[in-house]
C-alpha cells in the first residue's frame, strides 16, 4: 500500500461522514476572543449553525467559573439567538444522562468555553457524550472551542507544556482529545504565550499532523473540505512537518533541545487559507485561493 493511500485511510479515523452529508466545521479559537456581538468569529459560527434558527449548546466544563456558560449565552443572545442550552458536564455520569445526550443530538452548533483542557478530556473522553459530539460533527454539526476548548477538538491534544521558541524533549505532554480530526494539533494563546517550541515538540512526537498555532481573538475555521480559513484580529501559525528530513527527538535527553530539519512554517492572517490536503497556503487575493 502506498503512503498516499495509507494517509487517506488514517485521516478517516474520526467518525465517518454519512453518505451525501458534509462534516460540520471544526473551529478552534485561540482564546482571549472578544465575546461581544461584533465578534466576526462568533458571527460566523452563528451563520454556519443556522442564523437566528440555530440551536446552540454551550459546554463550560473546562472552566471553574460558575458564570462561564452564562456570559457566553449572553453574547449569543446579542447575536439574535434564542435557542441556547448550557450543558455543564461536571461528571462522567452527566455524560451518560439520556436528556443531555438528546440535547447534544439536536444541536446545530456547539461551543466549548476555555479553562483546563484536561478537565474536558478526563470528564468527557470515552463517554456517550463524546460519541454523540463526534458523530454529530461528522453529520454536519459545527463545533467550536476557545482556549482549552480549542485544544480539545483534536484527536491529539496538547495537555500541558512550557513556553519558549525552541522545541525540547518533554516540553509538551499529549493526551487524547475529543477526536473530531487527527489532521491537526492545535495550540492556543499562541503568540501571546510564546508556544512555538511546544507545538514543534508535539509535532516531533507525531509528524503526521499539521500544527495550527492560534493567536488570541483569532480562529481557524476548518471546513468539511479540510481547508482552513482565518478569522479574527491575530494570526495563525501553520507548521507543516510533512517534508521533515531529520529529527533528533529519539536521541535527545529529557529537557534538551530537539533538532528538526525540513519543517515548513506559514503565518496567515484574516482571510488567508490553508489546504490540509495539498498542504498549500493561500494569501487573500491569491488567484488560486480555494
Amino acid at each position: 500500500m502506498n503512503f498516499r493511500k495509507l494517509e487517506r485511510i488514517i485521516a478517516m479515523s474520526p467518525a465517518q461522514t454519512p453518505k451525501n452529508r458534509k462534516r460540520g466545521w471544526i473551529i478552534p479559537i485561540g482564546g482571549g476572543d472578544r465575546k461581544v456581538h461584533t465578534s466576526t468569529i462568533l458571527q460566523r459560527l452563528v451563520e454556519l449553525s443556522g442564523g437566528s434558527d440555530a440551536r446552540m449548546v454551550i459546554i463550560p466544563t473546562a472552566s471553574q467559573l460558575d458564570t462561564a456558560g452564562q456570559r457566553t449565552r449572553d453574547v449569543f443572545r446579542e447575536l439574535g439567538l434564542s435557542g441556547i442550552e448550557i450543558v455543564d458536564l461536571e461528571t462522567r455520569a452527566d455524560c451518560e444522562r439520556p436528556e443531555i445526550l438528546e440535547t447534544l443530538r439536536t444541536a446545530t452548533g456547539v461551543f466549548f468555553t476555555g479553562g483546563n483542557q484536561l478537565r474536558l478530556a478526563t470528564t468527557i473522553g470515552g463517554t456517550s457524550a463524546a460519541k454523540v459530539l463526534r458523530s454529530g460533527n461528522a453529520s454536519g454539526v459545527h463545533i467550536a472551542g476557545t482556549s482549552a476548548g480549542a485544544a480539545f477538538v483534536c484527536e491529539h491534544m496538547i495537555a500541558i507544556g512550557k513556553s519558549g521558541g525552541t522545541p525540547k524533549r518533554g516540553m509538551a505532554s499529549l493526551s487524547p482529545g475529543l477526536g473530531l480530526t487527527n489532521r491537526v494539533i492545535v495550540d492556543q494563546h499562541f503568540r501571546e504565550r510564546d508556544r512555538l517550541g511546544r507545538l514543534l515538540t508535539a509535532l516531533a512526537y507525531n509528524p503526521f499532523a499539521t500544527g495550527v498555532g492560534v493567536d488570541e481573538d483569532t480562529a481557524a475555521f476548518i471546513g468539511p473540505d479540510d481547508v482552513i480559513e482565518v478569522f479574527g484580529s491575530g494570526g495563525l501559525t501553520i507548521v507543516d512537518p510533512s517534508e521533515l528530513e531529520f529529527s533528533s527527538m529519539a536521541d535527545t535527553n529529557m529537557g534538551a533541545a530537539v533538532g528538526l530539519v525540513g519543517v515548513k512554517l506559514h503565518i496567515l492572517l484574516a482571510g488567508d487559507k490553508y489546504d490540509l490536503n495539498s498542504r498549500q497556503a493561500y494569501p487573500i487575493g491569491d488567484a488560486n485561493h480555494p
